[in-house]
């Protein structure tokens, strides 16, 4: 037996009820990648870790957009898939006014976890202009719960826990670093 083709009206509803898959095909391939590399970023299965010695070094100030004075940071710089991926995991003491700043080329939605992270910390999100645009303060050490970005962001700074509350930090301060350009 032979079947005629289906109607364009056919034709359409099936497209419909076709809609919502290719929806949540095309959501889970834009949030697929930042997942990922927030899961490997706990996996200590993923390689060997690097010794945080290895990482550069360099300063970074935050200027307070209630006060004039800055305040100065020595960070370790997370600018790469491996050093991002370890960040501060598995580090016990981190000294006052030191931290870590993941950097990136370009601004992206950043996502951010504790697994592995043994002491609670200030996630400083930054956008392009070197400008706070959101706090996390006091994160929970080993927690796999996500900690996202409301926007692109450049840049994460993690300090040691209640570091921003001590310091006034507060959306629309601004950093200065030399990864936005804003230092010579």
């Amino acid at each position: 037996m032979k079947t005629s083709p289906p109607s364009r009206t056919e034709d359409l509803a099936r497209r419909r009820r076709r809609m919502p898959a290719l929806w949540l095909a095309l959501a889970l391939a834009c949030i697929a990648p930042p997942l990922l590399s927030v899961a490997t970023a706990a996996d200590p299965e993923a390689g060997p870790l690097l010794e945080l010695s290895s990482f550069p070094r360099s300063t970074l100030t935050i200027h307070s957009a209630t006060r004039n004075d800055g305040h100065v940071f020595r960070v370790w710089l997370a600018d790469t898939p491996e050093r991002q991926s370890q960040g501060l995991m598995f580090v016990r003491d981190l000294p006052e006014d030191e931290g870590m700043l993941f950097v990136d080329r370009d601004s992206r939605i950043w996502g951010m976890w504790m697994k592995n992270t043994f002491i609670p910390l200030d996630m400083v999100f930054i956008d392009a202009r070197g400008r706070v645009v959101a706090i996390f303060e006091r994160t929970v050490p080993h927690s796999e719960a996500s900690i996202w970005s409301d926007g692109p962001v450049r840049a994460v700074l993690e300090v040691n826990g209640g570091t921003a509350a001590r310091l006034g930090l507060k959306p629309g301060d601004r950093v200065l670093h030399r990864m936005f350009r804003n230092v010579q």
